[in-house]
């Protein structure tokens, strides 16, 4: 086995170092939406993490720069959607765009949450609280319901999509 690449520095000056130093950790890829005054919105994110199971909270993190921040900080509820696969145009699409919603397979919940069809896992969630985190907030929400399915999950590392595979 060959030995591994030196270590490179990240001068924490350099967003553009920085984000090449955090984009070696993989994660999962999420659609998160809510309604909006607008209507349905949507936005793609990678900063999804289980938070605690009693009570169950889950958080993600928006970008305050981003023109759907405001919606998102805002709101009484919203659904994370954990996307398969095969969802990466879905994610692409949700990253330039927030309201492609005639484009999809989706439904309201009873307070008019846009529940998008099809995903791996959705989690639908009351505001629980937001924090500040820089150039970012954390929305921590309150599960209120959860769906899941079986099926490989899209994943997201170096500022690229790819795939899971699991080691048989």
């Amino acid at each position: 086995m060959a030995p591994p690449e030196p270590f490179q520095r990240a001068d924490l000056g350099d967003a553009r170092a920085l984000r090449q130093a955090l984009g070696r950790f993989a994660t999962g890829v999420t659609v998160v939406t809510t309604d909006a005054e607008t209507g349905p919105l949507g936005i793609t994110a990678n900063s999804f993490s289980s938070v605690s199971l009693d009570p169950p909270l889950v958080l993600w993190s928006p970008a305050k720069a981003s023109r759907r921040f405001g919606p998102f900080t805002e709101c009484d509820a919203f659904a994370i959607h954990v996307l398969g696969d095969s969802q990466s145009e879905l994610a692409k699409n949700f990253v330039t765009e927030g309201d492609i919603f005639d484009r999809l397979d989706w439904s309201r919940a009873e307070d008019g949450t846009p529940l998008i069809e099809g995903c791996l896992a959705r989690f639908y969630c009351r505001m629980h609280a937001i924090h500040d985190a820089g150039d970012h907030a954390i929305v921590v929400g309150r599960v209120a319901g959860a769906t899941y399915r079986e099926g490989a999950p899209l994943v997201f590392s170096g500022g690229q999509f790819g795939l899971f595979s699991g080691l048989d």
